[in-house]
């Protein structure tokens, strides 16, 4: 009898230990989803210090959260720390490999890395995941990664992808457009350039790259003219730079 009712001490000490266990894992997820937000909140102030305190306080609490993993290889990538950004996407997609936002971020970390093709292995895992559901990204940092290997074809192939399901998105249509300058297919650059100003008109890149289309061209007048705005939107930007010195180049050209 004794024997017994040690045991059955033993067992609701060990049932009690359990429950208050699992209560306290609730707390601190609870704890680590509410430094999650947190951080979350001060990423897209641009606040990536904070962002990061807030993240790596709520990893001490509970590491086990996928998309805890994924915004912090989000900050780290936007520090510029890429093998930390890497290390975490890492994580995020061991603990859930269907993760396919962050099987991208991955992928984007090599592209910043300069890593072509370990890049273009997980985009083309991503774009062929079905439940995805903005595969133009994955399609238009292909395309990024296939200019980069000077791989043209390639990379005119997967922006027109991205195109297909987004006609308006802008990374690929920069992306198009500078494919078709490098390939010395000035008119179709014009032409896909300009429907990229078109639909983002304060975007000073663009003013830039349509210039350098134009200057493909033949066009010198409307080259100049798109340097002088890519001047005017970014003025402090390198690309901004650029266009001055062309400016400087084309003065006959002036209106």
């Amino acid at each position: 009898m004794k024997t017994y009712r040690l045991a059955w001490t033993v067992f609701v000490f060990l049932i009690f230990g359990i429950v208050s266990c699992a209560a306290n894992m609730e707390v601190r997820k609870k704890q680590a989803e509410a430094s999650r937000n947190l951080g979350e909140a001060y990423y897209n102030q641009g606040n990536y210090t904070a962002a990061l305190g807030e993240f790596l306080k709520a990893e001490t609490l509970y590491p086990g959260d996928p998309y805890l993993q994924n915004d912090l290889g989000l900050t780290y990538m936007a520090m510029k720390k890429m093998d930390l950004a890497v290390k975490h996407f890492k994580k995020a997609i061991e603990m859930k490999p269907d993760y396919a936002p962050a099987m991208n971020n991955l992928g984007t970390a090599y592209l910043n890395k300069k890593e072509w093709d370990t890049a273009i292995m997980y985009f083309k895992k991503v774009a062929g995941n079905l439940l995805y559901a903005t595969p133009h990204f994955a399609l238009s940092n292909l395309g990024w990664a296939y200019y980069n290997k000077k791989e043209y074809a390639h990379a005119e192939k997967y922006y027109l992808n991205a195109l297909e399901i987004k006609p308006k998105f802008v990374n690929a249509l920069v992306g198009l457009g500078k494919t078709y300058i490098a390939m010395d297919r000035s008119l179709e650059a014009v032409a896909t350039l300009e429907k990229a100003v078109k639909e983002y008109p304060r975007f000073g890149q663009l003013y830039f790259d349509l210039a350098q289309a134009y200057t493909l061209s033949g066009d010198y007048k409307k080259a100049y003219k798109f340097y002088k705005k890519a001047v005017e939107f970014a003025p402090d930007s390198a690309f901004a730079r650029k266009a001055e010195q062309e400016v400087q180049k084309m003065r006959n050209f002036r209106e």
